[in-house]
């Protein structure tokens, strides 16, 4: 006799594929909202309503639960609070400070380093970082539709050379699973493509977005799967967060973090070995600490170089080597990522 054992909430498989797509629609985008969840004092609300009017405050409701209430300080909240020194126009610090309008060569397809290319799949993202390189970027000139992107697909499709596309935006987990599995699907039509890199910030900020169609669609084909996650300081890798990096690692891609060196979020050794040992721990490889980009809006978070290079210093002596990531600034027109040594 067979015995029918149906499964119980506990033990059935939840499939909530959309609950990130709710997620979203939740999330906080008014500042005063933000300022009273966090009991900010009244100095930080016109300040904050001005910036947001440059770049819009977007974050999800999940990543402020991580914040410290009261503190305008947390170092989580640092990289989402519009402040005033976002209207402060510095001197070199530019629109497009990594030259992504020269490395243009279709709609949505920027080509700076032999071997590898990089496709603008949105430019919508999780959560609107207050340093982001691309805050002025002109998304509105990028491909839409599936149909739009048969300019930029064709140049790849006729180069040999490049043996990796890399998925960036704005952050391509936003595209729903059909999208991103459509656009996949074309890039495995070119033969010389081996490797597929998804840079993105969602396994952070929207842990949720991890779902089994997802790791699908990222490990179920022939490419090579690189994700490259976001993760600037230890808070961050908690609770979900950290089950969803694990869950990444476990299903076959290769999994990286970079990191961005920002003052008063990660500018000391302490917190920049935590986050590398917590990386490390869920099976995530410290891959790059960027020096700030200087993009106009965001010269408060910059760290000077010396500085940087010190407490690089002081991580060689406290980690293992694989724990250390490398050093780096993002010059305009260079073939590679620059070493600050």
């Amino acid at each position: 006799m067979t015995i029918l054992i149906r499964p119980t909430e506990e033990s059935r498989p939840q499939r909530n594929l959309d609950s990130w797509q709710r997620q979203m629609a939740q999330a906080i985008r008014d500042p005063d909202e933000l300022a009273d969840l966090l009991e900010l004092g009244p100095e930080f609300r016109e300040p904050a309503r001005r910036a947001a009017k440059l770049f819009p405050l977007l974050v999800p409701r999940g990543y402020v639960d991580l914040m410290e209430r009261g503190n305008p300080l947390d170092p989580l909240l640092l990289q989402v609070l519009p402040l005033g020194a976002e209207e402060i126009v510095a001197a070199e610090f530019v629109l497009d400070a990594v030259g992504d309008h020269d490395a243009k060569r279709a709609p949505g397809l920027l080509h700076k380093y032999d071997g590898r290319a990089l496709l603008i799949t949105t430019g919508s993202c999780a959560i609107h970082c207050r340093y982001c390189f691309r805050r002025h970027y002109p998304y509105a000139d990028d491909p839409k539709r599936l149909a739009d992107w048969d300019q930029a697909l064709n140049v790849l499709s006729n180069d040999t050379t490049i043996h990796e596309v890399i998925l960036s935006g704005g952050d391509p987990l936003m595209l729903t699973d059909q999208r991103l599995s459509d656009l996949i699907m074309r890039i495995e039509a070119m033969p010389h493509v081996q490797r597929l890199r998804i840079h993105t910030r969602l396994p952070i900020v929207l842990p949720d977005r991890v779902t089994t169609r997802l790791l699908e669609i990222l490990t179920g084909g022939r490419l090579t799967p690189i994700v490259v996650v976001h993760a600037n300081h230890p808070q961050e890798l908690s609770g979900r967060c950290a089950t969803v990096l694990k869950t990444l690692v476990r299903s076959g891609c290769t999994v990286l973090n970079q990191a961005v060196l920002l003052k008063g979020v990660n500018d000391n050794a302490e917190t920049l070995i935590r986050l590398c040992e917590s990386l490390v721990d869920l099976g995530v490889l410290p891959y790059y600490l960027h020096q700030l980009d200087r993009v106009q809006g965001t010269a408060h978070f910059e760290v000077t170089e010396p500085y940087g290079r010190d407490l690089i210093a002081t991580l060689r002596t406290r980690l293992p080597g694989y724990a250390v990531p490398e050093y780096v600034r993002e010059v305009a027109g260079e073939k590679h990522k620059t070493p600050i040594v």
